[in-house]
């Protein structure tokens, strides 16, 4: 018997090392110390507990904006992975809009900034737990973990745990106390529970779990004990998934039943739509079963777990050693869908949109020289785009349709396009976007213009799923005279997933389009005669932007010029970006019209040093539109850029900038020659067919 207990405890000894195994460098439980997580010393202090068990910043620290930055030791990994935050956000108060925050950043070496990979202002009484995956990577890296202090007048965030282990965040042995973050429904009735982990096995409907084939593992049942309603339902809810990701869910689950029960595998989208992804035919087993079953998530989704029951006497079912792998389970790849065929900018062709000719001329892809009096493109400003109606000519009856390529069928899709019109009154249904559902011949109008004209290009954006094959249609009308006017379009992407999808990090670290706020940059002077964040025109009339380009309604910075005096600059300073490791791209829009437009310029200022190298000029009036800048640099030292605005001759000199993105690596596009200085060219309203 003593021989047997010892035999016991070594078992449950060697399953304690493999669970430990699992955690990489980088994981922490802060005990009693920060295992190598350093506290940025620029900025505000994370405190370590004196009992143990958690890392702390709170209010009492500073002010509404400051930060603490926890860095982890420098990692690295060829594998995927995921990292799992246990923490807690507590405030005295419902949290207001500008609450303290939590963010995850990974800083990749060689970068200058670092990628946003998660964040929340989601409080709570009791901890929470938020799963990541991380791709794997081939450079060297580091997490970061920033607190952003809000308004509250006393709020804190506490870090419990930081684990790190190899594999995705979807798969769980359910031998931690924390589940892998897999939650449970809960139901009045029925819930799902841990079994095993006991010697004597009292909290376990099963002798054995199937990690370890003994009484010590853990799993997860569901039983219809106390089932008091027909189809009574228990769900176990996975943590969301937060980077596509696709391949073969597997899992094995036992089933033990009297009557009726119902094994389902669902996912579900971020806006509640569920899909059924398996169900349970197999009968009755007193041994595990394996399930498999393919399994796609190109935008963030969960899996849910259910087990339905028609009564009391509806048995149990286990689950345990959910796994997933990259390859399908058929070992056969999918056919997947790129977003960008069906994404185009038209700079080069119509990429895969084609047009029908049947109602009229169609759309006509042009080009217009940057000039003060008709706006150029969307994507750089010296572009092309589409425009119907090219005549510039009302034509009753004219019809244009543009065709997407075919979209597959039950997945959600983010449709964005900006669009341009020039005419009278309202134009409405000037421009309309359908949905043709092939097979069925149908078409549903999905969105459609009912604003009166602007000179402006203006965002729209449309989240839609269909159960059918399907393309998206563009369609130009002009019913009347006054109806009837030009309608220009360009940069039709799709994206997989919500539009307006909170868990989704932004495209490029670094990039601000000022919708929020200022970001990082620091404004000097902060006053009047500095730069100023604004939406919509600017006060004075033949000068500065209409609207933003991010959406054409939002937000963007401009000095005004009426404010300040001739040769008066103002500046907009980046935070601090680390070293690069080869060449770097910054890419920013600009807008400088008005007949007394001064001068931007674009500075590099090297940590330590006061001296400004300027990487970019423009001077005099460009255009009334927003152009693109490419500067590609190198810097090997931690480095400031500066965007200095210099006021001209007259009040008609506002300049204004937006859409601020650093990317790494070299410039993929060279920006074309551009006006350096204001006055009349015989061309500037010529078109380029």
């Amino acid at each position: 018997m003593l021989l047997q207990f010892l035999l016991l405890l070594l078992q449950k000894f060697l399953q304690l090392a493999r669970a430990l195994e699992s955690y990489s460098a980088g994981s922490c439980a802060f005990e009693d110390s920060t295992c190598g997580y350093e506290t940025d010393i620029s900025v505000l202090t994370w405190i370590l507990n004196e009992e143990g068990h958690y890392i702390s910043m709170d209010t009492s620290q500073g002010t509404s904006g400051d930060t603490a930055v926890l860095l982890s030791p420098e990692l690295y990994t060829g594998e995927w992975s995921c990292i799992r935050l246990i923490y807690q956000i507590a405030s005295a108060s419902e949290l207001p809009q500008g609450s303290i925050t939590l963010n995850l950043y990974i800083r990749v070496e060689g970068e200058s900034l670092d990628h946003l990979l998660w964040t929340t202002t989601e409080h709570s009484e009791s901890w929470l737990i938020a799963s990541v995956d991380v791709k794997n990577r081939t450079d060297k890296f580091k997490f970061v973990l920033e607190g952003v202090l809000g308004t509250e007048t006393f709020a804190s965030i506490a870090i419990f745990e930081i684990k790190i282990s190899t594999g995705y965040c979807i798969e769980c042995d359910f031998e931690e106390n924390h589940l892998c973050g897999f939650m449970n429904r809960w139901n009045p009735n029925v819930n799902w529970f841990v079994g095993g982990g006991n010697i004597g096995n009292s909290q376990s409907i099963l002798p054995k779990d199937h990690t370890f084939r003994n009484e010590f593992g853990h799993y997860m049942y569901v039983d219809s004990l106390y089932v008091k309603h027909f189809q009574e339902v228990a769900q176990l809810v996975s943590p969301k998934t937060l980077t596509p990701m696709s391949g073969c869910l597997s899992f094995y689950y036992q089933v033990q039943q009297e009557s009726g029960i119902v094994f389902t595998i669902y996912t579900r989208d971020v806006n509640g739509f569920y899909e059924e992804l398996w169900k349970a035919d197999r009968p009755t087993s007193n041994d595990w079963l394996l399930g498999e079953v393919d399994f796609s998530a190109p935008y963030p989704m969960e899996v849910i777990f259910e087990v339905a029951f028609s009564s009391a006497k509806g048995g149990y079912l286990a689950l345990d050693d959910i796994s997933f792998s990259p390859v399908f389970c058929s070992n056969q790849t999918a056919t997947s869908f790129s977003p960008l065929q069906a994404s185009c900018t038209f700079e080069d062709n119509f990429c895969h949109f084609y047009q029908d000719y049947k109602d009229g001329p169609g759309w006509s892809r042009i080009k217009v020289k940057p000039n003060a009096y008709r706006p150029g493109d969307h994507t750089t400003g010296t572009g092309f785009y589409l425009l119907a109606n090219t005549k510039f000519t009302s034509q009753p009856g004219y019809i244009g349709r543009l065709y997407s390529p075919t979209l597959p069928e039950n997945l959600q899709y983010c449709l964005r396009f900006y669009y341009a019109l020039f005419g009278f009154f309202k134009m409405r249904d000037s421009l309309a976007v359908y949905i043709f559902e092939e097979n069925h011949i149908v078409q549903e109008k999905i969105w459609s213009v009912s604003e009166i004209p602007q000179r402006v290009w203006t965002q729209a954006e449309i989240t839609f799923r269909k159960p059918m094959p399907c393309k998206v249609v563009f369609l130009s009308w002009c019913r009347n005279f006054w109806d009837c006017g030009i309608v220009a379009l360009d940069d039709i992407s799709v994206n997989l997933g919500s539009c307006h999808s909170a868990d989704i990090p932004p495209n490029f670290p670094g990039e601000c389009t000022f919708e929020k706020n200022e970001c990082a940059f620091t404004l000097q002077p902060r006053n009047r005669h500095g730069w100023h964040r604004r939406r919509s025109p600017t006060p004075t009339s033949y000068t500065g932007p209409t609207g933003d380009h991010t959406t054409g309604v939002g937000h963007y910075m401009y000095i005004e010029a009426s404010n300040m005096i001739y040769g008066q600059k103002a500046q907009l300073i980046s935070r601090l970006l680390r070293k690069t490791f080869g060449h770097q791209c910054l890419i920013f829009f600009y807008h400088m019209y008005g007949r007394g437009t001064g001068l931007l310029n674009v500075y590099l200022k090297m940590h330590g040093s006061k001296k400004e190298i300027l990487i970019w000029r423009r001077r005099g009036e460009q255009s009334i539109s927003w152009l693109r800048a490419l500067i590609e640099y190198t810097c090997d030292k931690s480095h400031q850029i500066i965007f200095e605005a210099i006021r001209g001759i007259s009040i008609r000199s506002d300049i204004a900038i937006d859409d601020i993105s650093f990317q790494r690596g070299p410039c993929k596009e060279m920006e074309e020659t551009i006006l350096q200085s204001s006055g009349y060219s015989a061309d500037f309203n010529e078109i380029e067919y």
